[in-house]
């Protein structure tokens, strides 16, 4: 038996990942996909499957279906391929949890077939341009890899200064933008400058003002013309999310790059305060 897995795996080969199209959406070749790697990879039976997805959808299993195959995998499939698209990452969700939890087959390793099925939908929404991620149980939004690289860092750092309000804000900027059905972008962004302005005020030793005064205030914060840029960012913020108004509400698009930014001044802050 070959568990060194598939011949371009062995070997590393691999087409590029296309760009993120999809947020509102689980196309029908991904769900199957799904599907094949929870029952066959982490050898979840079509039962099993068939319970998880009807607790998730809140209908009733057909009692006429008993047998495994043909039948309640036929009724798991349909279940799936048929229902609303954020219920998608419900399901995939609580297969997760499944899998850590005492409902595991006794003869998987306890969190293998866990970790096992966070990859494999990982690498299954990197290959289909979704922009989803499964982390620690959750489905949460991603970005492109600078955008990931730049949000694992600056909670790094926040982590390792022990800013745990700041930590606290960002995290709450991820968890906003990655709401489904609907992000809550106006959230996300109020977060994300939340964390940057906790950060610039304990480096400027400054603890009241706002951001935008702050960057009035000390020269020192962001070079010239960064500080330009970021008081902007902090008056488009203002407008668009703090004092939002009707009709005028931030896209995913627009809170995904305000989250990025924000996350990528604020490693800057706290590089640039351990060097000083």
């Amino acid at each position: 038996m070959n568990d060194g897995g598939s011949f371009s795996k062995r070997h590393g080969f691999r087409a590029e990942n296309p760009p993120i199209t999809i947020w509102e959406d689980a196309p029908k070749d991904f769900r199957y996909a799904v599907l094949q790697v929870a029952a066959e990879d982490c050898e979840l039976s079509p039962s099993c499957l068939r319970d998880i997805i009807c607790r998730v959808l809140r209908t009733q299993p057909d009692s006429s279906n008993w047998s495994e195959y043909p039948n309640i995998w036929g009724e798991v499939q349909s279940l799936f391929l048929r229902c609303d698209w954020y219920r998608v990452y419900d399901v995939i969700e609580r297969i997760d949890a499944d899998l850590l939890g005492p409902r595991r087959r006794a003869s998987s390793r306890p969190g293998h077939n866990a970790e096992r099925f966070e990859s494999e939908v990982n690498q299954l929404m990197l290959e289909f341009g979704i922009g989803w991620k499964l982390e620690e149980g959750l489905v949460q939004a991603r970005g492109e890899e600078s955008f990931e690289a730049y949000l694992k860092s600056a909670e790094d750092a926040l982590d390792e200064a022990e800013k745990p309000t700041a930590l606290t804000e960002l995290r709450e900027a991820i968890a906003d933008v990655s709401r489904r059905p609907t992000p809550d972008s106006s959230g996300a962004i109020q977060h994300a400058m939340a964390a940057l302005e906790c950060v610039a005020r304990e480096v400027a030793g400054d603890p009241k003002p706002t951001l935008g005064k702050l960057i009035q205030r000390h020269a020192h914060l962001f070079p010239v013309p960064v500080d330009n840029a970021v008081e902007k960012l902090w008056g488009y913020a203002s407008e668009n999310a703090r004092h939002g108004r009707e009709g005028n509400a931030p896209s995913r698009e627009e809170a995904i790059l305000v989250v990025g930014i924000a996350a990528t001044l604020v490693n800057y802050l706290i590089h640039k305060t351990e060097q000083d």
